[in-house]
């Protein structure tokens, strides 16, 4: 193909527009997963946590009385190789054994309906992790089916309407809040999108999964899913700077 009839790339995360102003920026949030083992006394975690004052998260496993996860958020995936590296390697966190199963990594994205785009890329997921009252979570890849791509648009639009709705059904009752993280490429095992769910209480998020399996994309367009990472959070760095001034 001549230079001249390439496509033209567009990486820019875009809104919904502001009246007749559109809204596009080039900012997103990398967030990213880490399972451990052998933890006998968390401890040493948390405070290596507050004394390195990074955005994060300490869950303690349910399903493995010695296992931790470590969430950790920030806008240059760098950090994640540099600072977040050399912590790991030289604190109480080099002494687990890590679980690489529940290794997730992912960055935040639009698909141009977000009425405040800077808030839901950068600060709606600080604060949805960060909520002390939300102690519970679930963290899992997903993979569609290649043939869910090879939907028109509107098919598409038809099915992600229906599961994104129950998701809101049960954010507006209280029961439950969402992450939603795009890892195409960044995922070790060719998932799709890392999804997190947190709530006050563990029964609506695992209702909600369960719901969730009757909609289309589940039933039908759903390669793989897992595995779970189910964590309560023993640590969260404080949200509060984050907060959504228009209150959404």
């Amino acid at each position: 193909m001549p230079p001249e009839n390439l496509p033209k790339i567009d990486v820019l995360e875009r809104g919904a527009p502001r009246g007749d102003t559109p809204q596009a920026v080039d900012r997103r949030l990398f967030v990213q997963l880490l399972g451990f083992g052998g933890c006998t006394d968390s401890r040493p975690l948390v405070a290596a946590l507050r004394e390195s004052a990074m955005e994060a998260v300490l869950y303690r496993d349910l399903n493995d009385p010695r296992g931790i996860g470590l969430l950790t958020l920030h806008e240059d995936p760098e950090f994640f190789v540099s600072d977040l590296r050399e912590f790991l390697n030289g604190g109480p966190f080099r002494e687990l054994d890590q679980k690489l199963q529940f290794s997730m990594f992912g960055r935040t994205y639009a698909i141009g309906r977000e009425p405040e785009l800077e808030d839901w890329l950068l600060r709606k997921p600080r604060r949805t992790v960060g909520n002390p009252d939300w102690r519970w979570a679930l963290w899992y890849p997903l993979r569609r089916t290649g043939e869910f791509s090879r939907l028109s648009p509107k098919d598409q639009g038809s099915i992600l309407m229906e599961h994104g709705g129950l998701g809101r059904a049960y954010a507006g009752a209280g029961l439950a809040a969402d992450v939603r993280l795009a890892c195409h490429g960044l995922d070790s095992r060719d998932n799709d999108f890392v999804i997190g769910l947190v709530g006050r209480d563990l029964h609506p998020l695992s209702h909600l999964v369960q719901a969730m399996r009757k909609t289309r994309q589940t039933s039908q367009y759903m390669q793989q899913m897992g595995p779970f990472f189910i964590g309560n959070a023993l640590y969260q760095s404080n949200p509060k700077e984050f907060a959504n001034p228009a209150g959404l």
